[in-house]
């Protein structure tokens, strides 16, 4: 523990801060404009946040999650790149098409897909959560296409068992026979407002410090996404194959990306991250040739929602580095 917590600190120092302005914090400004992409058969939603030519980002959102996960943060980045944030089919306002599978490296693909589509090289790729563990497959396959990358609280293979790391205690019991069509209805009944707050409770450390506008729109997206005949399916479909990836053999095991990524990579993490320990954090970065860990205190699982300044301020000194080659 002791020789984990002290590359833990030693990864730390080596994450420079950028000390360039950045645009004031506004969580009043609701989610970037969207509109919809023919990809490959697939109309996928992407919000855009218009920022200078020439460089370009692409956010991809975690479980249950989708592109307004990425507001606050593209806000903070918005004088700096040019932001693209998708929801990946089955999620936010991308409705999948017939026979997709959901598997992670489908929603790879469709990454990978729009990274080419956009014909501008290599972006400065982003993963939260399950897209975190996307975007490490997309840039171990593709690593001509990304030119930094930034992993927040990606899903490697964590296999604790705890109550604490789902949002609803009966959600487990949803997968199982006999019992399993009763809970759903349950969690179906479960109201836009509460499913809000857990969220709110599972994700992120202080809950509390939300703004009301934030929670608001939160609320209104849940209460979209209660009417998609697809969400449920995608969800659950996505949530199996994200722990399948975990309980394959070792010669498959997504531990062996991480020494494939190209790029500069940053890897933020919460102290505070319920879902996928911060005791992994040190292991990723390490393995990841040019990756550098940040660790944010009193943060749980949504470090870009919950200290957006904090992870853009890491995430401009990562890319002024690389410009210097100091990274």
């Amino acid at each position: 523990m002791t020789e984990t917590l002290e590359a833990r600190r030693t990864a730390i120092t080596h994450v420079p801060l950028s000390i360039a302005p950045l645009p004031p914090l506004d969580t009043t400004i609701e989610p970037w404009p969207g509109d919809y992409v023919e990809l490959a058969g697939h109309r996928v939603h992407v919000r855009r946040t218009p920022g200078p030519t020439g460089s370009t980002a692409v956010y991809v959102h975690g479980l249950g999650g989708s592109s307004t996960n990425w507001t606050d943060l593209a806000a903070q980045l918005r004088e700096h790149v040019d932001g693209h944030a998708l929801d990946l089919p089955g999620f936010g306002r991308s409705e999948p098409i017939d026979g997709y599978d959901f598997r992670m490296a489908t929603h790879a693909r469709v990454v990978i897909e729009y990274i080419e589509s956009l014909g501008r090289g290599p972006v400065h790729l982003f993963g939260n959560s399950m897209g975190g563990a996307i975007t490490l497959m997309a840039a171990s396959t593709r690593p001509d296409l990304v030119r930094t990358l930034t992993l927040v609280s990606p899903a490697v293979p964590d296999l604790r068992p705890s109550l604490r790391r789902v949002s609803d205690r009966r959600l487990p019991l949803a997968f199982l026979p006999v019992v399993g069509p009763r809970v759903r209805e349950q969690l179906a009944a479960v109201t836009p407002r509460e499913r809000t707050h857990q969220m709110l409770r599972l994700c992120f450390a202080e809950p509390h410090s939300v703004p009301p506008h934030r929670i608001a729109q939160s609320d209104h997206e849940y209460t979209e996404r209660s009417a998609q005949a697809w969400a449920g399916n995608a969800l659950s479909r996505s949530t199996i194959d994200l722990i399948r990836t975990w309980l394959v053999p070792r010669s498959k095991s997504m531990w062996l990306l991480p020494p494939k990524i190209a790029a500069p990579t940053l890897v933020v993490w919460g102290t505070e991250d319920r879902l996928v320990s911060v005791r992994k954090a040190p292991r990723v970065a390490r393995l990841i040739p040019r990756g550098r860990l940040l660790v944010l205190p009193r943060t749980g699982h949504v470090a870009q929602m919950e200290r957006p300044v904090s992870v853009a301020r890491a995430v401009v000194g990562m890319w002024e580095a690389v410009e210097r080659r100091a990274w």
